[in-house]
C-alpha cells in the first residue's frame, strides 16, 4: 500500500495536541478505516504552535488529504507520496 508524508502546521500549542491526536484517530476510524497511521514526529515551533510530520499508509493521496481536511485545526498542510525509508546502514562507510 502506498505511504504518504503529511506535514501540518497546527493552530494549537503542545498542551492541546492530545485532543488533536484523539480526534485524528476517531476521524480515521469513523470515516477512513482504510488508512493506517504509522507514526508522527511532533515539533513545537518558535511561535509555540505545533507542527507534525506524519506517515500514513493509504490507498490514495486523495483519501489522506480528505482525512487531513476533516481533522481541521491546521493553518497549512502538505501531503506527499513517500518513497522507501533509508538509514545510514543503507550506505557504506566513506573511506578516508
Amino acid at each position: 500500500m502506498p505511504r504518504y508524508l503529511v506535514v501540518r502546521k497546527f493552530d494549537v500549542g503542545e498542551d492541546e495536541m492530545p485532543e488533536v491526536g484523539n480526534r485524528s484517530r476517531r476521524t480515521m476510524e469513523e470515516g477512513y478505516p482504510e488508512i493506517t497511521w504509522e507514526h508522527s514526529h511532533v515539533v513545537v515551533g518558535e511561535d509555540g504552535n505545533v507542527m507534525t510530520y506524519c506517515v500514513y499508509a493509504a490507498p490514495t493521496e486523495e483519501m489522506v488529504r480528505a482525512h487531513a481536511i476533516d481533522l481541521g485545526r491546521t493553518r497549512s498542510r502538505q501531503c506527499t507520496r513517500s518513497q522507501p525509508n533509508v538509514t545510514p546502514a543503507d550506505f557504506p562507510p566513506v573511506s578516508a
